[in-house]
Parts: structure tokens; sequence; C-alpha cells
């Protein structure tokens, strides 16, 4: 042989084992890559080849799956009530990646999850009978958030705080989650929704951080508590009204000129919503303080999953005590989703513990057999001694009862709350935030429920907008949905 056909050969022979390495790698290490890779359509074909499993609210499907008419996707989702439950349910679309309970659970309701596999799915490698996730969210109180919010811009959430159970996420405006299923029309609404101003696909409940206002005078008033800065709600503090930020010549007013804020106890203070008290309450504690009782509650956690991701609610630090003071208030750069303070109310509702809300019972297989229980998981801590929280109860109810969240008042319930009005843009130039956050427990039916709503926009007159006037009602509507026997 001679040597250019050697050459060659050589040559020829590296060729071959290039391209057997390379096969190698593709099939070994790059092949769930590219199995998983959003641009292969195979998975979509797969995904969309049998119907999906469920989502289960108070015992019935709020989704399915129907046959499709065109193209080479057997499936598509629906949804029954979709704008009610988006913002629970999310959307599974062809076209576009699956969001909030339906992206979390992918794998297990479209099948593809290893322990729904028997051992026949195992050997024969077939996709298995996909799973159900059964969520703690009660329909009543849902509808009752959902229709009392009705055209406003805003979110709402209601927790069970002795058992950490999410009855309710309401986000509005909200959207059909059947829109965005089909992928011969998603792509339409798709635009359609990310163009609107009011950004409906945005999840106010538990994914849009805002000034959390006077609410956050709980969270003041139960560091001073823990602290011994005073020894109970109605020891009168030191308190000047109007008072001066620390190191400014700027004075802090309140909303009513004439209420009885100078030096005024924790518990006028919150009757009154005293700006003056919570500001200067702020600076004595020091900033530090005041973060470590916000972060109990579960601020600057940047891992709230309840199971969907929580946006985190920030306390800052490296504040001025001009700055520190405005915190007082639950303004400067404080910022509380709805979830935060429903947190916050049900552990002062449940003797100073915090259940871990979650919005998932259970995860089963296609024949009920649980795979995963959350509600016998779900853990809780201490956030105040059982004394704080029931000092804070007292002056809660004392808010409701003849304070400045009479509107959340419910007939044979026990109510405590919180009302909260944020300012909204540079010296408040913006319409502002409406909050209120509470807690009514039942004496008949024996159920307890905290609550938290946040209107952000409302046809309103700027004048009228407070947390009394817009949110209050809509907790009292959750809270009655709630609490029935």
């Amino acid at each position: 042989m001679n040597k250019t056909i050697r050459r060659a050969s050589l040559f020829t022979l590296l060729l071959v084992l290039a391209l057997l390495v390379r096969a190698t790698w593709v099939q070994f290490y790059e092949g769930r890559a590219l199995a998983d890779d959003k641009d292969n359509r195979r998975n979509a074909i797969e995904t969309y080849s049998a119907p999906l499993g469920n989502i289960i609210v108070g015992g019935r499907s709020v989704t399915g799956s129907a046959p499709t008419r065109t193209g080479d996707l057997r499936y598509k989702r629906t949804y029954t009530d979709g704008p009610l439950y988006a913002a629970v349910t999310g959307y599974a679309s062809q076209a576009y990646a699956p969001t909030q309970l339906e992206g979390i659970y992918t794998d297990l309701l479209n099948g593809t999850d290893s322990r729904l596999k028997s051992v026949l799915d195992t050997l024969t490698n077939q996709r298995a009978d996909p799973g159900n996730v059964v969520t703690t969210i009660d329909p009543d109180v849902q509808k009752a958030a959902y229709e009392a919010l009705g055209d406003k811009k805003g979110g709402a959430v209601a927790v069970d705080p002795r058992t950490g159970r999410t009855l309710a996420v309401v986000s509005t405006p909200s959207y059909d989650p059947s829109s965005l299923t089909d992928a011969n029309t998603a792509g339409a609404a798709w635009k359609k929704l990310t163009a609107d101003p009011d950004k409906p696909l945005t999840n106010r409940a538990l994914r849009q951080p805002l000034p959390p206002g006077s609410t956050f005078k709980l969270v003041v008033a139960a560091a001073a508590l823990e602290d011994g800065l005073y020894a109970s709600v109605d020891e009168r503090t030191d308190s000047p009204d109007p008072y001066t930020l620390p190191g400014t010549t700027r004075q802090l007013t309140n909303e009513n000129p004439d209420a009885p804020c100078t030096n005024a106890s924790i518990r006028t203070a919150l009757e009154y919503s005293c700006n003056n008290v919570f500001a200067k309450t702020a600076v004595k504690l020091g900033e530090d303080k005041v973060r470590a009782m916000a972060e109990k509650f579960g601020f600057n956690d940047d891992e709230q999953d309840v199971p969907v991701r929580a946006y985190t609610s920030v306390y800052p630090s490296g504040m001025y005590p001009s700055e520190t003071a405005l915190t007082g208030i639950g303004q400067f750069d404080v910022t509380a989703t709805p979830l935060q303070m429903a947190m916050v109310s049900a552990a002062i509702a449940n003797g100073g513990k915090l259940v871990s809300p979650h919005m998932v019972a259970q995860i089963t297989d296609s024949g009920g057999d649980v795979l995963q229980d959350y509600d016998d998981t779900a853990g809780s801590k201490e956030i105040v001694s059982s004394s704080t929280a029931e000092q804070l109860q007292s002056a809660m109810r004392t808010v409701v009862e003849k304070g400045t969240g009479t509107n959340a008042q419910v007939p044979g319930a026990t109510v405590g709350g919180k009302t909260g009005t944020a300012q909204h843009g540079e010296n408040n130039s913006q319409v502002p935030y409406a909050w209120f956050t509470s807690y009514g427990k039942s004496g008949a039916s024996g159920k307890e429920v905290a609550v938290a709503v946040v209107v952000e926009q409302s046809d309103a007159a700027r004048s009228e907008v407070s947390g009394n006037g817009l949110a209050a009602p809509v907790a009292k509507a959750m809270m009655q949905a709630a609490l029935k026997d």
C-alpha cells in the first residue's frame, strides 16, 4: 500500500472516530439539554398528546383539557371561571411557558413526574397518567374577594392563621387563561395582555410589593412591646405632635389634626393611626430592631414560596434616623405584598405563632392517592410572645370597633384590623394606595381568618381614597365568607 492510500485511510478513520465521539457526546451529554430545549417541538407534541391532570378548588376541578381541531397538538388546556382563579392556576399554554401552579407542577400535570410511574411505566418508558393538584383555596372566599374588588386594581389574600391554609389569592384586573392556551390564537391574546397598562398578567396578591403605609405600624408596635420599650399597648408614649424628623426641619403630622396623638398609647395610636407615635417609636428602637421584627414576620425573605414564589417584601437598611422614622409608618423604602401583610395579621391572631402559608393541600396521582401532603408539613415559628399577640389583638379590635377600620365590622364575629393609606409618587403626587389587614374569629363556627387587601387604583376621588373606604369593605366580604357556618 503506497503512502497516499495509507494517509487517506488514516484520515478517513479519524473522521469516523470523530463522528463516533460526536454522536456519543450528543447522545449521552447533550441529549437531555436538547430534549428540554424550549424550541424542541417534540416536547409540546408529547405534553399535549393526552389530557393534562387538573387543579382542584373546593373539591371541583377548575381546569380541563379539550381536543384541538387542527395541528399536531391533540389537546389544549381549558379553564372554568378562568379570570376568578387566574392568580392561583396561572396558565398552561401551547405557545408560552406555564405560570403559577401550572408552572410549578408541570411534570405532575403532564404525567412525567417520576413519582407517578409504575414499574411497568419505568420498564417501557411510557408516560404515566397525570396527577392532580388539590389547593387550599375556598371558592366562597375567592369569589367574595374577586367580586368585592370588582373593577378596582388591587390584590387580596386570606389565610387560616391556625393552619396556614391559603383561602384566597385574588388579583384584579384579571385575565382569562383560556385565551393563551391555543397556539393558533395565543399570540394575539399575549400581545393585547402585555400591552394593557393595567398589567392583568401581574399577580398583585403575591408578586406586586408596594408601600404598606400604616398597616406596617403593627410590626413597629410588635417590636416596641417585645423590646420592652413600652410595657403595654395602654402605656403612654413619648410622642410629640407634630414630630420633627431627626436631623431635619420637616414636621410629620397626622391625617386627622384633631386626633389625640400627643404622647398617645399604642392602642390609641393604632385607633387613630397616629404617624408621630410610630415614627418616633421606630427611631427610639433603631432600624436594626425594627428590621429584626419585620424579618421575623417574613420581610426580606427572598424564598417565600406558597408554593408560588412571592416577591420579596422589603425592610431597608443603612438609613438615616429621619428615614428610619418614615419606615415606622410604612413609607420610605418599605414594601410589602398582600401575602406578607396577611402573614402579619395571621401571626398576631394565632397567639404570636406564624404557620407557613400554603395554597396547595396535596398532590395526588390519577387515582387520588396522595403523593405529598403539604398540610402535614406546614411548619410554624414564634414571631412574638402570646402576651404581645393578645395585646395587639385587643388594640386591633379597637381600630375596627371605633377607630379607622369600622367598615370591616362583621356581625357575630370578633374582628381586629389596621388601615393604611400609602403615599404614591414624588411628593405624594399620585393616587395613594389603600390598604387593610385584619383577622376575624367566629364563636359560632369556630373558624378564623387573616386577610390583607390593597387597592392600587380605583375610580374614587383622591380625597376619598383610604384603607377604611376602599380596602376594608373587601376584607369584610372575605371574612364573612370565611367565617360563615
